[in-house]
């Protein structure tokens, strides 16, 4: 596989706005203004930029292809450069978040790649953090639904605000994934009704969750870390990984432990 990712697209509104949609509107999902990102917590989102690895994410079609979601103040470049190093045998998409912290520009040094959230703040908490996600969530399952065959296995992969979207894909529609790596992730907390719909039949799929975070973590406070192990060992088949001295980013240890995990778990075939 190539190390550059290829064939971005760029998809518009469709003409009917329902059109087998999943919404949020008029639900009583959506909650107060935000003050960190214009809008208002649980807005409905759209995806509108992606890009796939080479072949146009159809170069390994019998392996599961990996859902690349990114961090707060990131874009769809970055994972998509890491999956060279943990799964260089699968073809990945990988999504732009939809809220603008810095558009995209000529730049210097990548400076102009541009900055995007799936949140209306960084690490939002309560009910605002169960709007957004179910907000978010909603949006790339549907940009899924309409884009990737529905034979074609998926696995979630994401940092931060994208692995805590990763784990939340599973709350809506489990079914539909395969399994999920979350990286520095958090779960949110299901105090809004409606927002996590699968719960209750999540458990007994046991879906693999690899959750790897470090113990120098300086953005998540550690009862977000404990509880996310928590609530993933309760729901899912988890496996968790402490890196010693790391703080709220990935490590060559992680990515070492993450590539051993695709290999049991018979997601990626190791082939470079």
């Amino acid at each position: 596989m190539s190390d550059e990712a290829v064939n971005s697209e760029h998809f518009g509104k469709p003409e009917d706005a329902n059109g087998g949609k999943t919404e949020n509107v008029g639900s009583g999902l959506v909650g107060r203004q935000s003050d960190a990102i214009p809008g208002r917590f649980g807005d409905p989102m759209e995806i509108s930029h992606v890009v796939y690895s080479q072949g146009g994410g159809k170069a390994r079609p019998t392996r599961p292809m990996f859902l690349c979601l990114h961090g707060w103040g990131s874009n769809e470049q970055d994972l998509a450069g890491m999956m060279r190093y943990v799964a260089p045998g699968n073809d990945y998409v990988s999504l732009r978040a939809p809220l603008v912290l810095q558009a995209e520009g000529p730049g210097e040094f990548g400076s102009g790649s541009g900055a995007y959230s799936w949140f209306h703040d960084g690490v939002p908490t309560g009910e605002d953090l169960d709007r957004d996600i179910f907000a978010a969530a909603t949006a790339v399952d549907n940009w899924v639904n309409e884009h990737v065959g529905a034979d074609r296995e998926l696995v979630p992969i994401g940092f931060s605000q994208g692995a805590a979207l990763a784990i939340h894909l599973l709350r809506i529609h489990p079914e539909r994934y395969r399994a999920v790596a979350a990286l520095s992730g958090f779960v949110a907390p299901g105090q809004v009704k409606g927002t996590a719909p699968a719960d209750d039949r999540l458990a007994d799929m046991e879906k693999p969750v690899f959750y790897g975070y470090g113990d120098r973590d300086n953005v998540l406070p550690k009862y977000e870390i404990y509880g996310a192990t928590a609530w993933l060992e309760e729901h899912t088949w988890l496996t968790v990984k402490n890196y010693h001295q790391l703080d709220h980013a990935v490590s060559p240890a992680e990515f070492t432990d993450l590539t051993q995990w695709l290999l049991l778990n018979n997601i990626s075939s190791g082939v470079v």
